[in-house]
Order: structure tokens, then sequence, then C-alpha cells
């Protein structure tokens, strides 16, 4: 059985004390709010889009690698990812000092290819995710660079469940935490961090109608690969569950819920109208959970969102919200 224990999480806030940025949370009681969100008693978002490379996955990229052995960062490492795993790989592979290449589907918004080329990564343009992940299994093979994989292992769990540690002692009120779900990287670690200091919380998994491995997973008991993704969530668009994020999420998460695609837009607008934050679909996910499906639950209970990235060009951000898929 897969497990991390506290003195894991704590081992893992060591090595990246020096190097992460501790996000800061905002309280959701304000007028700001006002006539927005469900009757909640209170809560906050933590703004992990603050994080280093713009999202979560800065914790668990760098985790990963810094376990790397000498002749394992001698010879790199290689990642496939359309999403903010690949700036993340990028940002730690130049903080250590090793080589990274990135494969990316061409359809990539452009602020990731550029922002992975400016960290020092060599990108490698794919036709889609999967002939990303088909070059990455080559690269590993033909260089000998070690997979840093977007979502499955345990520095990723590890490194999220630093984020749900800093959550829970920066408000231990907060009783209901609502967090996005792409392959279960993020959710898998924070339920277990918060869950193993509160058990008595209640977490909350949100994804797209369009990629709901996780919620289908859940449902079979076993992870579950899906035939197509379609969601404007590109972050979130993981089409399969695997077992070490799976395991752990379905010994920690009490529910998934899933939105559609419009309603990810609205939470977007939101963000922008009553934070002045240009969210990603992924960074909504948690809002668009709370005023949607667990409105009830939420109702007098202290809410937990998260805020997992935003790393979205501003021409990517106006189309999705003008051009309904």
């Amino acid at each position: 059985m897969n497990s991390i224990s506290l003195a894991d999480i704590a081992d893992a806030q060591a090595v990246l004390k020096e190097v992460l940025v501790e996000t800061p949370t905002l309280r959701l009681k304000s007028d700001r709010w006002e006539g927005i969100l469900p009757d909640i008693a209170g809560g906050a978002i933590k703004m992990e889009l603050f994080q280093q490379a713009g999202s979560f996955k800065a914790r668990g990229a760098y985790l990963g690698i810094h376990r790397l052995t000498d002749v394992e960062r001698s010879n790199g490492v290689v990642a496939a990812s359309g999403g903010n795993h690949a700036l993340a790989v990028a940002w730690a592979a130049k903080k250590a000092g090793i080589s990274a290449r990135i494969a990316i589907p061409k359809a990539a918004d452009p602020v990731r290819l550029n922002g992975c080329r400016a960290l020092g990564a060599e990108v490698i343009l794919c036709d889609d995710i999967a002939d990303a992940f088909a070059t990455m299994e080559t690269c590993a093979a033909d260089e000998g660079r070690t997979i840093m994989h977007p979502f499955e292992g345990q520095h990723m769990t590890l490194g999220s469940a630093t984020c749900g540690a800093e959550f829970v002692a920066a408000h231990p009120e907060i009783d209901l935490f609502v967090i996005p779900v792409g392959g279960g990287g993020l959710i898998s670690g924070m339920a277990a961090a918060i869950k193993l200091v509160k058990p008595d919380a209640t977490i909350i998994g949100v994804e797209p109608f369009g990629a709901d491995s996780m919620f289908q997973s859940f449902e079979a008991g076993a992870p579950v690969r899906l035939d197509e993704v379609k969601t404007i969530a590109d972050s979130l668009g993981s089409p399969l569950a695997m077992p070490y994020s799976f395991e752990l999420a379905h010994r920690y998460v009490d529910q998934i819920v899933r939105v559609e695609d419009e309603a990810l837009r609205a939470s977007m607008r939101t963000y922008q109208d009553v934070l002045k934050i240009t969210a990603e679909p992924a960074c909504a996910a948690a809002l668009a959970g709370l005023v949607g499906p667990i409105k009830e639950l939420a109702s007098g209970r202290q809410v937990g969102l998260i805020a997992c990235g935003s790393n979205i060009s501003m021409d990517r951000y106006h189309k999705i919200l003008e051009t309904p898929e």
C-alpha cells in the first residue's frame, strides 16, 4: 500500500524551503465576494499561481530532480507536457544546473513554449500529447535521461503534500477543501497532508466533464483510461489515472465532482472581476466547484480553495472566454 507520512512531508518541506514560495492565502469572507459565493462561514484561497514557474508543479518537479543520482544528473531529464509541468521541469532543471528536454504539443500556449526555452530547456515540438509522451519515452531510452512524469510518483505527490501542509497550518479552521484534479498528483498529496492533520476534514476534487478520468476511476474502484479528452482546461486534461496517485486519492478524497467548461469560463471571469487575476481554466476549477455542484455542501462551512496555477497568454485567455467549444 502506498503511503506518505508527516515525517516525509516535513523532509520535503526542508528540501523546498530555500527555493520555493510559501504561497499566500486570501480570505473568502469579504464584501467583494458578496452575491457570488454560497453561504459559507469563511475560508480562504491558497494562491499557488504565485509559485515558482507559475504553478504547484514546481514543488514536485524540484523534489524529483533533487533526488537524482550524480549519473542521472549528468544524463539530464526529459518530460512530456503541454501545461504547467513543462515550465516546472524547465525551472527545476535550471535551478539544479542540469539538462532538460521537454516534449510539448505544437498547439500548446506559446507562453509555455517560450517560457521553457527562456529557462534553458530544449523544446521538442510534437503533433499532440500522445506523440509527446512517445517522444519522451524514446528520448529516455536513447539518451539515458530520467523521465519526469507530470503527476505520477512519490516526489510529485509529496510536492503537493507540502502545499496541503502549508494550507492547513495557515488555516486550521478550514474543514472543507476544494481541489482541482488533472492526473491526480495535486489532490493525492494535498488530501494526504490535510487528512493526516485533520482526519475529519472533507476533501472534494473538481474535474471537467471532458477529462473526468479520476471521477470514472473512483466509480470503477481502479485507474481508468479515457477514450477522449475534450476540455478547455488543458492543465487538467489527463487521459488517465495512474496507480500511485489514484490509490492515495481514493484513500483520502471524499468525493470527485465534475463541472462543465462554461462553469470554468464563468469562474475565470469571476477571478478577473473580483481579484483582478488572469486565471487559466484549471486555476478556476475549485471556484467553479464551490459555486456549482458543492454549493449546498459548503453552506455554513469553512472552505479552502486552491488556485493551482496560471500560465496562460492573454491571446489564449481571451480566445477561451470568447469562443465556446
